[in-house]
């Protein structure tokens, strides 16, 4: 078994500790000296004054930005980080489980956006279920690691500037963390809530708390938060995974070339022969889907300041979070249509059907093998950061900076396990996508509740394991050499590490003699084995069903032991690791003048930066293992220009230009590759750790009219030229030009002068990226009586690109948006911000957006144009806030309010199938928040 983490001190332990040792003292200290009298200046001005600090944070700023602000711990929009920079023009997220994990800006998704943490990149993963994606294994951070109630604001940086490190084609996302000098004196802060979910039926409790001080006359301060929450989720639904042609998984000979296909098609016998073409598709697992999420997670920030001069100022930060999950997967399902050979569909016998845009969707079938199955997954993230800030201003004019800091995330997955049971050869099988497609029904031909007769079939065992770190130092100075001109540079150096396990089952999960027999000498379950799994918030066809209990099962065998016939080994695939030292330099010129009577300001300059990379995976030599590790080395200079200008006191008008670049995914740069020499064939299939960064050319020009105070009325218009793209393509090559080692060859006949074919990523010619984001602000101050307490938010975001996507063989597919683009997206937010009573109505929408450019099965691929996607979703949510006094605060939340489903389809331009569909229910908050 691979080794557990042990329980030890670490640094944000002892950080922690520390800290609250400092703010007892200190708290003791303030009461004696009477300091709580200076409460009365404390004030919360809720909603809308984070409003106001988010656009002057817009407004002071040279590039393109937009702000969130928390004025005070448990004050974020939302619960979730992801969930609250969805408010932002131009951000959309994709959820798991209900809950928002990851975003994409201006159409660009997770991997073309870094964020720092307290200046500090970093990079935070978790997992999900295989339709999610699985683990994750790539450089999108996946913000649900985190409550929201650990920051104080979060800052998405759309344009560039030398100052910012490289690796973002998006957008940089500044989160930062609460720091004592942010408060006045000692403050106390507690939210305490109770969430429920209509679909789990549970109450869930979160906590935030948050305690600060200052004292010697404000230079020394120390600051502890700590944010507890539990969340339990059902997520309910239907799916298909994929529609393949009615030829696909069976038998070829030479009279059938593309498959014999269901039972009679090749003799000319079948009952209904219009399913016997390769122009007719079936789902391959129909079924209800039935997700049981419960999770718990904590997160821990701690801060010490010291300012000993008005020179000088230090800051100590730590953050750790931890988020503990576990995920039951409830499923039953006809697998016999997925079914390769003589027991898949060349078995079954189609009796009647109806066939709608070459859709099978409508079938009644026998010889139908059934399977139940019961997944069960427990995983954890623990992520920590410790960083050191100093600043010293050596004169008047020049002032050196730095900042050295560590962050750790670590996902484990020890238990990835499912049990499945079967029912072989069912007569009467029917199912029927005609009325509702994400709401089919469906007949068994069997009870689907009687535990009786289910055959033990397979016992599945995974595991899966990622660590990212990163170790940053950077010094910096700021020499301001007119009223007009400052120069300013820096260096910085930047390690970051990634390493991937997986471990899977050594024996053949499915083969008689690797799974138990019962007690009764066979491998019938036995009916105290099995549970009942089923709907409750969905009205499903059926509605209930048998599954095999796991733990009685798993707890019986000794199936999770690691031992035996359950015994692990490594899978090659994702054994692997990548290691980069980034070492830049930047210098900037940040300037004001003036054309004519027009106020001119901004910044330009450069930064250079030199990636040294080194990436390791097992190589697969002719059936051979083999280590392999390439390393290489790349160069990126890139300009940047930021100019604003005042065309009067209240309207600006911006514009920025850039060279970008974002680092290949972590996937594509595995050298954990396949070589195969087969006489005069010689292949190579696999990772491409030679890939270049994706690079591209910025340009924003924005209009912002602030026309009262805290309004605003703001139009960015952007083009990116993306120079190259990544796509998995094939080409002939020398081996020698692709970095790999020449020990793959010994042994194999060939030389590493000779050509191969790599079907491999490769960097492609990528596309133009272009849109517009319009954003309007305003309270309501012109409004007579308590209607001038409201106020609004209004988004909208236009996003277009063309890309030409590529076949494994190289040549073209088809042309398409970028995946994970949303062509038009919109926040609308109503809020009221009176003395005693608050509240907020918030709805964000994007539409369509592919996630798979080709399709997968044939009909659905480059040739037929074929792409898999994801519905658009409108999510509503509203908050009420009761001001009982000055410290005690009473709320209300709602979260998805409508009970949005999230949806994914497979579509020719024929037509268009469901994949998966799921609810999660609406969530209600009820908190009390004191501040002292």
């Amino acid at each position: 078994m691979y080794p557990h983490s042990k329980q030890k001190k670490t640094p944000v332990t002892l950080l922690a500790l520390s800290i609250a040792l400092a703010l007892q003292a200190g708290a003791a200290s303030a009461q004696d000296a009477g300091a709580a009298t200076e409460l009365d200046t404390v004030t919360v001005t809720g909603y809308r004054a984070s409003v106001e600090k988010a656009l002057d944070i817009k407004r002071g700023e040279a590039g393109m930005v937009d702000a969130i602000v928390a004025e005070d711990i448990g004050k974020f929009p939302d619960s979730n980080l992801a969930e609250s920079l969805q408010r932002i023009p131009g951000v959309v997220i994709t959820r798991d489980g209900g809950e928002g994990r990851q975003i994409t800006v201006r159409g660009l998704g997770p991997d073309f956006t870094r964020v720092r943490i307290n200046g500090m990149e970093a990079l935070s993963t978790v997992g999900s279920s295989d339709g999610q994606g699985g683990t994750n294994r790539s450089r999108g951070f996946d913000f649900n690691v985190f409550a929201s109630d650990l920051f104080s604001q979060l800052i998405a940086r759309k344009t560039a500037s030398a100052d910012v490190e490289e690796g973002s084609l998006g957008a940089t996302v500044d989160l930062r963390t609460a720091r004592p000098f942010d408060y006045d004196g000692f403050t106390l802060v507690t939210n305490v809530q109770t969430a429920y979910n209509d679909a789990s039926q549970a109450a869930m409790p979160r906590f935030a708390g948050l305690i600060a001080n200052s004292w010697a006359d404000g230079k020394v301060g120390a600051l502890l938060s700590v944010a507890y929450s539990e969340r339990e989720t059902v997520e309910e639904g239907t799916g298909t995974v994929r529609w393949a042609n009615a030829l696909a998984n069976t038998p070829t000979n030479a009279a059938n070339p593309k498959g014999v296909g269901f039972a009679g098609c090749s003799t000319g016998t079948a009952p209904f022969p219009g399913v016997c073409s390769d122009q007719v598709y079936t789902p391959r697992f129909p079924r209800y889907t039935l997700m049981e999420h419960d999770q718990k997670r904590l997160g821990v920030t701690g801060s010490l300041q010291f300012k000993p001069s008005d020179r000088t100022t230090f800051s100590l930060d730590m953050l750790y979070s931890k988020i503990d999950a576990q995920r039951d997967e409830k499923y039953i399902e006809a697998n016999g249509l997925s079914k390769t050979g003589n027991d898949g569909k060349a078995q079954i016998v189609v009796r009647d059907g109806v066939i709608e845009n070459g859709a099978l969707v409508y079938a009644k079938m026998d010889n139908v093998d059934i399977r139940a199955e019961n997944r069960h997954d427990e995983w954890s993230t623990d992520f920590y950061q410790v960083s050191l800030d100093g600043e010293h201003r050596l004169t008047d004019d020049f002032t050196l900076s730095g900042r050295v800091g560590t962050s750790r995330s670590k996902h484990d997955n020890p238990v990835q396990a499912t049990i499945m049971m079967d029912k072989l050869n069912v007569q009467g099988y029917s199912y029927d996508y005609r009325g509702n497609a994400n709401k089919p029904v469906f007949n068994y031909g069997v009870s689907p509740t009687d535990p009786n007769g289910w055959t033990l079939s397979t016992i599945r065992l995974r595991q899966n394991y990622v660590t990212n770190e990163f170790h940053n130092g950077e010094l910096d100075f700021s020499w301001v050499i007119g009223p007009s001109f400052t120069l300013s540079g820096g260096v910085q150096a930047k390690n970051y590490s990634f390493d991937s396990m997986e471990r899977r089952r050594t024996a053949n999960e499915s083969a008689a003699a690797s799974l138990p027999d019962f007690s009764t000498g066979n491998k019938i379950v036995p009916v105290d084995m099995t549970e009942q799994a089923g709907l409750s918030g969905l009205a499903g066809s059926p509605g209930k069903w048998v599954v095999p209990n796991f733990d009685a099962i798993a707890n019986m065998f000794g199936v999770l032991s690691g031992e035996g016939i359950y015994a692990l080994s490594d899978y090659a695939a994702s054994m692997r690791g990548v290691e980069e030292q980034d070492r830049s330099g930047w210098l900037m010129g940040k300037f004001s003048t003036e054309i004519g009577s027009i106020p001119v300001y901004g910044n330009f300059g450069v930064r250079h930066v030199r990636t040294k990379q080194t990436s390791s995976g097992v190589a697969t030599a002719s059936g051979t293992p083999v280590p392999a590790t390439v390393t290489r080395e790349y160069n990126d200079t890139l300009p940047s220009l930021n100019v604003v200008a005042e065309i009067t006191p209240d309207f600006l008008v911006r514009f920025a230009a850039a060279k970008v670049m974002s680092r290949p995914g972590l996937g594509s740069l595995t050298p954990g590759v396949t070589v195969n020499v087969s006489g005069s064939a010689r292949t190579v299939s696999g990772g491409n750790p030679m890939l270049d960064p994706v690079r591209a050319k910025s340009y924003d020009l924005g209009f912002e009219w602030y026309f009262d105070e805290g309004a605003m009325l703001g139009a960015t218009l952007f083009y990116k030229d993306i120079g190259s793209y990544i796509q998995n393509t094939r080409e002939t090559r020398v081996y020698a030009d692709s970095g790999l080692p020449a020990s793959l060859l010994d042994n194999l006949n060939a030389s590493p002068s000779d050509e191969f074919t790599f079907t491999v990523p490769i960097n492609t010619p990528g596309g133009k990226l272009q849109g517009v984001e319009l954003n309007y602000v305003q309270p309501f101050t012109f409004l007579p009586g308590k209607w001038s307490n409201l106020g609004t938010q209004l988004n909208y975001t236009y996003v277009d690109s063309d890309i030409q996507y590529l076949l494994s063989s190289g040549a073209a597919a088809q042309k398409a948006a970028m995946t994970g683009q949303s062509k038009n997206s919109w926040n609308a937010t109503l809020f009221y911000e009176g003395t005693s009573f608050s509240g907020r109505v918030s709805a964000t929408n994007r539409n369509d957006y592919l996630i798979q450019v080709p399709g997968t099965e044939a009909g659905f691929n480059s040739e037929a144009s074929g792409v898999h996607g994801q519905s658009g979703t409108t999510i509503l949510d509203a908050s009420i806030h009761y001001r009982i006094s000055d410290q005690l605060e009473l709320s209300l939340e709602g979260a998805n309010l409508t009970n949005e489903a999230q949806e994914s389809w497979v579509a020719n331009p024929s037509v268009s199938l469901p994949l998966e569909y799921s609810q999660t229910g609406r969530t209600y908050t009820l908190g009390l928040r004191y501040r002292f």
